[in-house]
């Protein structure tokens, strides 16, 4: 490897490792190396707010990816089916979706969900009275701004090992009389499987450590990015250092699981 790739890669990853290695610190500031010790993942873990902002993005996380991965894996097959023009236009406003910034998506939910609540709550006021439920922000729409800027990523991987599928295997299902629905389920499904099983970790892993979108969406809630953020302001602790360490190992972890089943078992040439 040469001595300026070394240097990019620490440029990388060295602020990433040091957080990793003060996690372990026995002292009671950050940076001050004191000893090695568990002592602040066993705090983390203690602590009430963070295991509840831990289960608070848990849950938005978990839910966030089955609904972008059904949703994507459904807008993926209806493509398919379309013509090639009108393909390349819903591609052209797939990639859009992808680089459009967190902070544009976080500010337009926003206003999205204000515009529609400030519009419907006062219908239902007025037709169900003090019954009527009163729409607000909170874990609902959360999970609803994560699905949507998820479900460009899920269209593009599924999208991707349709493109690479056998059609060959389709003709031959229909040959056998199989119905559209059968050679969906016992041919194309389990194809597609590995692909679908990608999508649901990466949404998992998007969702779970998104802060940007559910700073601006998650009203009264508090995932565990906000409360990270929340406590670097009153100074950065080995406590926090810990919930790094452990966000970036699940992080990491769903992600090698996402690219082994990306590249093992994508469809041999």
């Amino acid at each position: 490897m040469r001595w300026y790739a070394a240097l990019i890669y620490a440029f990388l990853y060295l602020p990433i490792a040091l957080i990793v290695i003060f996690s372990f610190n026995s002292g009671r500031y950050a940076m001050d190396w004191e000893g090695f010790s568990l002592s602040w993942y066993a705090t983390a873990f203690a602590n009430p707010l963070a295991v509840k902002a831990l289960w608070t993005s848990l849950t938005i996380a978990a839910v966030t990816a089955v609904l972008a991965s059904i949703l994507g894996t459904l807008a993926a097959l209806g493509l398919e089916r379309v013509t090639p023009r009108v393909r390349r236009s819903f591609d052209a406003a797939i990639y859009i979706a992808v680089m459009v910034p967190g902070v544009v998506i976080g500010i337009a939910t926003l206003i999205a969900f204000v515009t529609v609540f400030d519009a419907v709550n006062p219908v239902l006021a007025n037709l169900l009275g003090t019954a009527a439920p009163k729409f607000t922000m909170g874990l609902p729409t959360v999970i609803a701004a994560h699905v949507m800027f998820n479900l460009a990523v899920v269209v593009l991987i599924v999208r991707a090992r349709l493109a690479g599928m056998d059609k060959s295997l389709l003709e031959a299902s229909a040959d056998l009389y199989a119905t559209p629905f059968g050679t969906f389920r016992q041919v194309m499904l389990p194809l597609l499987m590995p692909a679908i099983l990608a999508s649901l970790l990466l949404s998992f892993t998007f969702s779970f450590e998104d802060f940007i979108i559910a700073f601006f969406v998650a009203g009264p809630n508090v995932t565990l990015p906000i409360y990270i953020y929340s406590s670097i302001r009153r100074g950065i602790t080995p406590e926090i250092n810990a919930i790094g360490t452990v966000v970036l190992a699940v992080s990491f972890t769903l992600l090698i699981l996402a690219q082994y089943l990306l590249r093992e078992r994508a469809p041999r040439a």
